[in-house]
């Protein structure tokens, strides 16, 4: 009588795997396949299951995960591999041979047609005799499902036993959650070897041009932000340039999409990053995978110093904080990834402090860099792509290379005027910009390999105080030729490097008050800026 039970269940995971697709069904069968919800992909069912987000947001964020997908071939073909392990190893289980050896190329078909013959196989051997239906209950249907999932989503794991409310944020991938960083970090290498680009010798070329080459852009649009107070930061994702974030002292986090056709943006989420003391982030930073958030705040009255938002989680677990609090005191100024194999951050501080935070198992362990190196606030902190060293920045007009491997400083280089960041040049590894308070020659260049030697300085006409040009940033062309700033007026300075000349190459018409910041889409032609009016603004070029 208990080999008769099985038969009756069988119907139910075929029935499960064959109306997943509808809303109605994966709702009634939603205890029995929290694993498979990803892969599957119903936007309807994520847009039940999650409030928070709206119906053309999850279908954004299926989108994206399509995309990416798509964009990293060599990490697909291993994706590939893994999969036909997983389906040997499935196989052996049930005693047979693996139906498929080339799995399709997108992550929601492999389990869809995957698991349907898993599925009907049992039924008719059940059938004949009894042993084999056994067999079949051996692997439950959970567990059969995330091994085929997950290597497709690009985060491989053997566990098959997500948490509950990690598929219900993104239908369309794996989700993974800080219990899946270990194998998570496995996946992060062929990611950045994937995007990371070429050196190319810049530096040769700056100066040189004795008219500047100016870019035509086609107007922008406005929409609003959303935030109730003044816009801090703007940072664009590592894995996917269409998603951009936004924070601001309301202390909350945005996420948007921007389509390059039109060019378009939309809302995707919004969500509350207030530290445990009620502070908003000062800085923010995507982590390489482009699935979670980082966020600082300040070592002052025991306050959280760093928090993370997870993209694939909803509810109170979407926000959590490290428990470590590695600074002294003050405000932590910048929080910025290293682009190196290993996954880590480095944060400065104003208590002068460097520390290193790397990804361990399923933590965080953090280590001071150096805290005596700098006499005053740490404002900006980035690393070399050809080897760990990182530039520091800081208040008391100091710029350090420090060798991160050997723990020393490779040299020290003081000028004249006080550092507000420091930013990396995306052609040229040897090639960095630091943004001073220096009217007229606020951006200054530098040569890695020239050590104090300033290649070239370049700014604007500055009508505000120091303090407020603190909130002005930079970025970069994909190319590394020009660079975008902010400034005391509505406009987006653009530089050209080649340019002899100090001012901006053009000024483009951006916003009704203050720019703080305009970022360069890598992979379309567009910039999006923030203001102090309050807007998100699109511009295509």
């Amino acid at each position: 009588m208990a080999g008769d039970a099985p038969p009756m269940k069988r119907p139910k995971l075929e029935k499960d795997d064959g109306w997943s697709r509808h809303p109605s069904a994966a709702n009634g069968s939603a205890p029995r396949p929290p694993a498979a919800s990803p892969s599957q992909a119903p936007p309807p069912d994520g847009e039940e299951d999650d409030g928070e987000l709206p119906e053309e947001a999850v279908l954004a964020l299926i989108a994206h995960h399509e995309r990416e997908v798509e964009r990293y071939k060599l990490k697909l073909e291993a994706a590939e591999r893994k999969l036909a392990d997983t389906r040997s190893r499935l196989a052996r289980h049930r005693g047979r041979a693996p139906d498929r050896s080339h799995p399709p190329p997108t992550p929601p078909p492999p389990v869809q047609k995957a698991a349907a013959p898993d599925r009907r196989t049992p039924p008719p051997s059940q059938r004949e005799a009894p042993k084999p239906a056994a067999q079949s209950q051996k692997p439950p249907a959970p567990q059969a499902r995330p091994q085929l999932v997950i290597p497709g989503a690009g985060h491989s794991r053997p566990a098959p036993r997500p948490a509950l409310p990690v598929p219900k944020k993104s239908p369309s991938s794996s989700s993974p959650s800080l219990a899946q960083a270990p194998q998570r970090k496995a996946d992060k290498k062929p990611k950045r070897e994937i995007v990371q680009r070429e050196h190319q010798n810049l530096v040769q070329s700056v100066k040189k041009s004795s008219a500047p080459t100016t870019l035509k852009f086609y107007g922008g649009t406005l929409v609003s932000s959303q935030h109730k107070r003044k816009l801090r930061c703007l940072e664009l994702c590592p894995a996917d340039d269409q998603l951009v974030i936004t924070s601001a002292l309301d202390g909350m986090v945005t996420l948007w999409q921007v389509q390059s056709s039109g060019p378009s943006i939309s809302l995707l989420s919004t969500t509350n990053c207030f530290s445990s003391k009620q502070r908003w982030p000062e800085d923010v930073a995507w982590h390489p995978d482009g699935d979670t958030i980082f966020a600082v705040y300040t070592a002052d009255g025991g306050d959280t110093q760093v928090s993370m938002m997870n993209l694939n989680t909803s509810g109170q677990k979407k926000v959590t904080f490290l428990q470590a609090k590695p600074h002294t005191k003050g405000i932590i100024n910048n929080i910025n990834f290293m682009p190196w194999s290993d996954t880590c951050f480095m944060t400065g501080g104003s208590d002068h402090a460097v520390v290193l935070w790397q990804e361990k198992d399923d933590s965080w362990n953090h280590k001071k860099v150096h805290r005596d190196l700098h006499s005053s606030a740490v404002m900006g902190v980035a690393g070399l792509q050809q080897r760990k060293t990182i530039i520091s920045v800081g208040m008391d007009k100091r710029i350090i290379s420090y060798d991160v491997s050997a723990e020393r400083a490779e040299y020290k280089n003081l000028i004249d005027s006080k550092c507000l960041s420091v930013l990396l040049n995306p052609s040229d590894f040897n090639l960095y910009m630091v943004q001073t308070g220096s009217p007229g020659r606020q951006l200054r260049l530098f040569d890695i390999r020239l050590r104090q030697t300033e290649v070239h300085a370049i700014g604007w006409k500055q009508t505000s105080s120091e303090s407020q040009s603190a909130l002005i940033n930079q970025s970069w062309s994909p190319d590394g030729w020009y660079l975008s700033s902010g400034s005391a007026d509505p406009v987006i300075h653009i530089f050209d490097i080649r340019y002899q000349g100090q001012k901006p190459c053009q000024s483009v018409q951006a916003h009704q008050k203050r720019v703080f910041k305009a970022v360069w889409h890598q992979t379309f032609p567009v910039l999006t800026s923030i203001s102090s009016d309050l807007n998100v603004a699109i511009h295509k070029y």
